[in-house]
């Protein structure tokens, strides 16, 4: 892992870390490589522009806020806040924070995999800027992401409400692609089998986490908790997959990268910033492949009609299938449709029907009576793709 910048003149330059003693320069525009588990030095959209086309599988983006604070922040006390007032979030006027931001974005597009996706976090200050300019050239807004902060910095003026939360916005290159990575079932399971919302509580990054210089003081005035980034790369991304942080910051990117098993690429112009970021990740010991690994999804298990359950034999031709609540009825023909009155259809078209909804899963929904206890009809389903694998597997032994 290393940090490489750009010199003078365009001439390569290295700083190296004695951490690790491993230095690389920056990818020759000529025969681009992508340098995994670095952090590039310098302007962001040069070293991005410079990477190859079509290679990330996802982006995270925590861009300059655009604050425009005119004064400095005052406790009640009288105590200074330690507000973001950096030159790199300073910007002349709207319209030059506007040309920055499609700059940065027209970077991250070029190399953006068709099927990868991007986040950018922001405030009231700047997210709808980036949102519109988002739209604008071309991307396809998934979600808009709140995160709740559970310890906002309060208001000390009392002008306005608590400012409690940001924004994220979840995109992908353009509305035709469908092949992005969202790992709806494993979030689901990790959240007590309930879709996760695009609401997201949780603390700022504060105590041991928050990186402190020598006399205590932060080293990044916006650096971002590790359980926020963990969620995002865990809905979005797999293991082995490539990030690109272009802000790249105090490196909770690369550190939670490197804990899921994931690659990143990190651009970032402050030295200070990006030799403590080296400095944090190299500290990260990465989880167990086990604890990472993807999760298996009913949509990448075979296919297996119902007629093949009845063909099976697991469920008898002329036998009635009915609800969890036995409040519906339909008889099994041998060709694995099922007869509802005078209606025949599929499992999931008589479910629905019966409902008077536009669409039902036909597998969760119809159960059988077995031994005196209703029986879900997905089980039958479950048994013959285990079967499937294991026949597999013995093939390929």
């Amino acid at each position: 892992m290393s940090i490489a910048r750009t010199g003078a003149a365009g001439s390569k330059s290295q700083i190296q870390v004695s951490r690790t003693g491993i230095s690389t320069a920056r990818p020759s525009r000529l025969q681009p490589v992508l340098p995994l588990n670095q952090i590039l030095l310098g302007d962001c959209i040069e070293l991005i522009h410079a990477l190859p086309e079509r290679s990330i599988d996802l982006i995270f983006a925590d861009p300059p806020y655009n604050l425009q604070l005119e004064n400095a922040l005052s406790r009640p006390d009288q105590s200074v806040v330690d507000a973001v007032d950096d030159d790199w979030d300073q910007f002349a006027s709207f319209a030059e924070y506007d040309k920055f931001t499609r700059q940065w974005l027209a970077a991250a597009r070029h190399v953006m995999k068709d099927d990868a996706t991007i986040f950018v976090i922001g405030s009231y200050h700047n997210i709808f800027r980036v949102g519109a300019i988002l739209q604008d050239m071309g991307f396809w807004i998934l979600n808009d992401i709140v995160w709740r902060k559970a310890n906002p910095m309060p208001n000390f003026r009392g002008r306005r409400f608590t400012n409690a939360h940001e924004t994220m916005i979840w995109a992908t290159k353009s509305a035709s692609a469908k092949s992005y990575t969202f790992n709806y079932e494993a979030l689901k399971a990790g959240n007590e089998d309930c879709q996760v919302r695009s609401d997201w509580y949780m603390p700022i990054c504060t105590g041991g986490e928050r990186l402190k210089d020598a006399a205590g003081r932060k080293v990044h005035p916006t650096q971002k908790p590790e359980a926020l980034l963990t969620r995002v790369m865990l809905a979005a991304s797999k293991p082995g997959d490539v990030v690109l942080d272009p802000f790249f910051g105090s490196g909770t990117t690369g550190a939670v990268a490197k804990r899921l098993g994931r690659s990143f690429i990190g651009t970032e112009r402050d030295k200070t910033y990006a030799k403590a970021a080296l400095a944090r990740i190299a500290s990260v010991e990465p989880l167990p492949p086990m604890a990472v690994a993807e999760a298996p999804t009913k949509r990448s298990e075979p296919r297996v009609a119902f007629a093949s359950v009845v063909e099976a034999g697991l469920i008898a031709p002329g036998t009635v299938l009915m609800d969890e609540k036995k409040r519906y009825r339909a008889l099994v023909r041998a060709d694995g449709a099922l007869t509802f009155g005078t209606i025949v259809g599929s499992i999931h078209k008589i479910g629905a029907l019966a409902q008077g909804l536009p669409a039902c899963n036909g597998w969760t929904f119809w159960h059988v009576e077995k031994r005196g206890k209703l029986v879900c009809i997905d089980d039958m389903r479950t048994a013959i793709r285990d079967q499937m694998k294991d026949e597999l597997k013995q093939a390929a032994e």
